[in-house]
This record gives structure tokens, sequence and C-alpha cells, in this order.
């Protein structure tokens, strides 16, 4: 059985935020420019983002309701009614709460009833590990279609706040992500006939190598010795201990890269 792709859909937040204008949304830490912003924009050629926060740091729209925009920006330029939605596979790195699955927000905001539901949890592989279970389901004849959203709302981490009561200088690694990501949300619709505009998805290859190296990007550790923010007394606590920043460790990502191109070619 054929799968395909046959409505997409998106969700951006905002007004476009250029690279002049990233700090004076996310703001000044402790009143001062940051050191490695130029540097790391010059590093990524990123010129423009869209952020889910007003400068005075209020939340403007949820991760669930970008989500929610985005699936049905998608299901209105499409031949289906969201009453003929069979699967819902959902994806992010960060819902709006701990619990429950974002997935199940995300239903709950689209409206949609009696479908199967299926949440994706990770950081840059959730996407495609939600199209991937959405795909398997087609192909497999359990469902006639699928819709497909991966959103972020990364910017809440960001908030200058967020490194102003952290007890130790901030070092790169928990800057870096800072002036590299923003907010946004994407849909595929997923169905088994084809239609008057599609891609046929052929097949798609889903591996791990999380065995490999140390944890590369990660928010919930504390960067001294490694706790979870979970073990520590206080929630309080835990931040001061820089726990609950955004991390990525730039000495693995070269590493990394190559490890998946060599196993994606050998």
């Amino acid at each position: 059985m054929s799968v395909y792709i046959t409505s997409t859909g998106h969700y951006l937040p905002g007004e476009p935020v250029d690279n002049e204008r990233i700090e004076a949304v996310l703001g000044l830490v402790h009143g001062k420019p940051s050191r490695l912003k130029r540097r790391i924009l010059q590093s990524n050629g990123i010129c423009q983002r869209h952020y889910a926060i007003d400068a005075e740091h209020n939340t403007l729209i949820s991760n669930g309701e970008m989500a929610a925009r985005a699936g049905r920006a998608c299901l209105d330029d499409s031949y289906l009614d969201k009453s003929r939605l069979e699967m819902l596979s959902v994806a992010t790195s960060q819902g709006d709460l701990v619990l429950p699955g974002f997935g199940s927000m995300v239903q709950a905001e689209l409206g949609v009833a009696d479908v199967e539901l299926h949440s994706s949890h990770g950081i840059c592989s959730s996407s495609m590990m939600a199209l991937k279970a959405a795909y398997t389901g087609l192909k497999a004849g359990e469902h006639d279609n699928a819709l497909v959203i991966a959103s972020e709302l990364a910017s809440r981490l960001f908030k200058a706040s967020r490194y102003e009561v952290v007890a130790q200088e901030i070092d790169f690694n928990a800057e870096f992500l800072r002036w590299m990501l923003s907010d946004g949300a994407g849909a595929l619709l997923l169905e088994n006939e084809p239609r008057r505009r599609c891609f046929r998805i052929d097949w798609i290859r889903g591996f791990s190598h999380a065995d490999a190296y140390p944890v590369c990007m990660s928010v919930g550790r504390a960067e001294s010795d490694g706790r979870s923010w979970q073990d520590f007394a206080t929630y309080a606590e835990a931040e001061a201990a820089g726990a609950l920043l955004i991390r990525q460790d730039v000495r693995l990502l070269d590493n990394i890269v190559k490890l998946g191109g060599t196993a994606c070619c050998g």
C-alpha cells in the first residue's frame, strides 16, 4: 500500500525578528549584551526568526495552539474534513505541560474525536519519529489517513530571566542555542490515495545512535554533577544550578554528523 503527502500547513507566530532585534525580544542578561551572539550568528547564517513571546516575555500563544493552527491550515488546504481524520501523530521537544502528552493537548485544541493518538518526544528527531509512526500505520493498512504535526516553542527557555537566576557564569554550551532556535509549527496530511498534487513516500528508515556518545542536547540536567532537575530539593535549587537551561555540547556535533553520515552511506 502506498502512502502520499497530500497537504501541508504551517504556523509562525508574530512578525519576523531580524538578528539586530533578537536581544531586544529575549532580553539582556544582567543588562549586558552577549559577547557570543555575533560569533554564533555569523556561523549559522540565520537571518530571521519568529517568537511566540513578546519583549515583555509574555507568552502570546501556546505550543499546543501553534500546533493546532498548523494542523488546521493543513486540513483546510486538503480534501479531507477533520471528522474523517483517523490518526493524529504529534511531535515536540517540550510541551506546554509536563503531563499529559503533547498529542492529547493538540487533539483537544483541534477538536477532533475518535482518532488514534501518537506523541513523539525528543530533540531534532521527534518530527521524523511522528512521521514514521503515521506512515507505518497507513502502510500496514490500519488507517486511510493521518495528520502529522511538529511544533516547537523554544523562546520561553531563552528569556533573560532564565539565565539571571543561575548561580554560576553562563558557559558557551548554555548560550549557544539562544541564538539558534525559534518558534513555529508545521503539518503534513498523509493519505493512502494520491490527490491532484501529492508526494509519494517510498520509505522512511529510522535508527538511533544514542549509545555512541554522551548526551549532546538536553534540558533538565545540572552541568556540574549531572543531576536531574527532579533530584534537587526544590525547583528553585535546580534552576540556580543551571539544570533548567537548554544546553548543546558543541564539541560532539561534528562526531554526531559524521556518525550519521557513515551509517546512512555504509
